[in-house]
């Protein structure tokens, strides 16, 4: 597959107001599979959600531990060949006891490694500073044209620089 030229034909400062954009040419019969989101200026953000000592540390570990711990009992409960169903919720139980005690063992002993260097919780995500809505060059025309109209219902997009 050869990559085409796109062209930016909209910018919207939310992903919402560009997914509504490539919904409203969509709704205009417009190929949609020639146009593409791209997030522009992306950042890093991380949120503080909390401090981390060691209980918070041993129940996110034990918590991650948890659900591996338990799939991994499962399959092996599904190998039993007399009552694969009654051994496999039995062995998957087991193995998210199992899995939970490790992964709390676990938390705890990353948390004591790190001395004090990282007493917080977080999540971090990207987030572009803004969207903008790319199409092919051939039809880049006929896309701003459909989304002249939308422009003016107060989505709050602009054209693009071209």
């Amino acid at each position: 597959m050869t990559e085409q030229s796109r062209r930016p034909v909209a910018t919207y400062e939310t992903y919402q107001e560009a997914e509504r954009a490539v919904d409203h040419l969509s709704d205009q019969g417009f190929p949609v599979e020639r146009v593409a989101i791209i997030g522009q200026d992306v950042r890093l953000v991380e949120q503080v959600v909390g401090r981390m000592d060691y209980g918070r540390a041993a129940l996110h570990g034990g918590a991650s531990g948890a659900l591996p711990g338990a799939l991994i009992g499962w399959l092996f409960g599904l190998l039993d060949w007399v009552d694969p169903l009654v051994s496999a919720l039995l062995v998957a139980l087991y193995g998210l006891i199992f899995g939970a005690i490790v992964g709390a063992l676990f938390g705890l002993l990353l948390h004591a490694l790190q001395g004090g260097r990282r007493d917080f919780a977080s999540v971090r995500s990207m987030q572009p500073s803004r969207y903008d809505v790319v199409v092919d060059e051939a039809v880049a025309d006929e896309a701003i044209r459909l989304l002249g109209g939308l422009r003016t219902t107060g989505l709050g997009g602009r054209p693009a620089h071209t």
